[in-house]
């Protein structure tokens, strides 16, 4: 199980971002979360096999087709067992 903490800062916000993460995280099989940040970014929780979490990084560096991301920054994560994947607020 592999868990990453990622940001995503950009034109990011009120573009879909989190909604289009959730529908690529159930697709990928990923579980975690995706909440907007103060400062305009967003924020992930994500795991997942070390496969599936690459493929969900790698979606990260583009979003939906409204996003421009001008940098994405992963770190590694203590695995938290997440049941499903949420966008919280």
């Amino acid at each position: 199980m592999v868990h990453k903490n990622i940001v995503i800062q950009g034109w990011v916000q009120g573009v879909g971002f989190r909604y289009a993460a959730r529908k690529i995280a159930y697709q990928y099989g990923i579980t975690g979360f995706v909440r907007n940040l103060p400062d305009g970014s967003v924020y992930i929780e994500a795991e997942g096999s070390e496969e599936q979490v690459k493929e969900f990084v790698a979606w990260c560096h583009t979003g939906p087709a409204r996003a421009k991301i001008h940098s994405v920054s992963i770190e590694d994560g203590s695995p938290s067992e997440f049941r499903d994947f949420i966008i919280t607020y």
